[in-house]
């Protein structure tokens, strides 16, 4: 690698430490190199201020004149809540600034680029963009297309099932995949299930056993909000948000009260031709809440909503050294598809063994790819 790659790739490690914590932000890093030396470095903080490059000027003082500056998004041009990164940039000294590629937002999209050049700053970009691509995917696809990315989680049996005839479930998979399942949680702004999954299972959708400062928020997608009161979610409503999705105008509004009343954000959303919560609904609904990385568990009625929508991003799949046979209930709903053309396609980029399971990450392969 050369040493722009390098230090890009160490902003973009640095940036990702942020994901799951600084939503409505993209998740920076900024590393401040002079004469081949770190002098200072930083990531967008919990709830996205400060940011990235600010907390690196900081830390570099005065050894940021004349200095290069990796950062792993395009410096902010607009006034928001505070000033322009690019113009905090300018005002340090730094002589030379690396970036990946253009921040989508239209309030940026090029102009922090600009703001550098005109300052006189040496600007390279184009370093690392696929890397910074990936990781931004949350952010740009909320920006873009005003929804969050979704990563489906499916945890089953070799032969495709979550529990036993009877519903048993606990525990398919090893604890060591159960603790990884905790890390994507925090890795998220938000953990999701239908409301089936939350009556049936009464889980907490917590992060456990990581110590995080930020719990994600939990989301159950509720039409008409039959979920119990006394619940997990409710209980712990101190440990951190909990939001339901529901269709808006279907619930009495006394319903609406009593849930607020309890704490919980009520979010409106709209149904389907089929009487369900609509998954793009779903998640544009969440995406104008702010967030960009949803991490949805199920259950299988939901799980199979979206994929037919192709709207799973990733699909992250933990498979069990065990066979539960065509009595055992299936991970996912019925999908429809009667020919193989129509199933929806993801393209397999990690896996490994996880204590004495199989864990595999797919992404999307887009229209028109092999």
């Amino acid at each position: 690698m050369s040493a722009d790659e390098r230090f890009m790739a160490l902003a973009l490690s640095l940036g990702a430490r942020g994901l799951g914590h600084v939503w409505p932000n993209p998740a920076v890093g900024c590393v401040i190199v002079r004469d081949r030396r770190i002098v200072g470095r930083g990531a967008t903080a919990p709830g996205g201020r400060p940011h990235a490059e600010r907390l690196a000027l900081e830390m570099a003082g005065e050894a940021a004149r004349g200095a290069t500056a990796y950062v792993s998004l395009e410096p902010c041009a607009h006034h928001g809540a505070t000033p322009p990164c690019a113009d905090a940039l300018v005002a340090a000294g730094i002589a030379r600034v690396v970036t990946p590629l253009d921040d989508l937002d239209p309030r940026v999209a090029g102009g922090g680029h600009a703001r550098l050049r005109e300052a006189g700053i040496e600007v390279t970009t184009g370093v690392l963009a696929g890397r910074a691509r990936e990781m931004h995917r949350g952010f740009f696809l909320k920006v873009g297309e005003k929804r969050p990315m979704l990563t489906l989680k499916l945890a089953s049996s070799f032969d495709g099932r979550i529990a036993t005839a009877t519903g048993e479930s606990r525990w398919i998979t090893g604890g060591a995949a159960r603790r990884l399942v905790h890390a994507e949680r925090a890795r998220h702004d938000a953990v999701l299930v239908g409301g089936g999954t939350a009556r049936a299972d009464d889980p907490s959708l917590t992060v456990r056993g990581l110590g995080v400062a930020r719990q994600p928020v939990r989301v159950v997608a509720s039409r008409h909000l039959n979920l119990p009161r006394a619940s997990r979610l409710v209980s712990s409503l101190g440990e951190g948000p909990v939001w339901f999705v529901h269709e808006g105008g279907g619930v009495p509004d006394a319903e609406i009260a009593a849930w607020a009343g309890l704490g919980v954000t009520l979010v409106p959303s709209v149904a389907g031709a089929g009487g369900q919560l609509e998954p793009r609904g779903i998640l544009t609904a969440l995406g104008a809440q702010g967030l960009t990385r949803v991490f949805c568990e199920g259950g299988g009625a939901l799980a199979a909503s979206f994929l037919q929508a192709g709207l799973v991003d990733e699909l992250l799949g933990f498979t069990a050294g065990l066979a539960l046979g065509a009595e055992g209930r299936p991970c996912l709903g019925a999908l429809g598809i009667e020919a193989l053309a129509g199933a929806p396609r993801f393209r397999l980029v990690e896996t490994r063994a996880v204590g004495g399971d199989v864990m595999h990450r797919w992404t999307r392969v887009s229209e028109g790819a092999p």
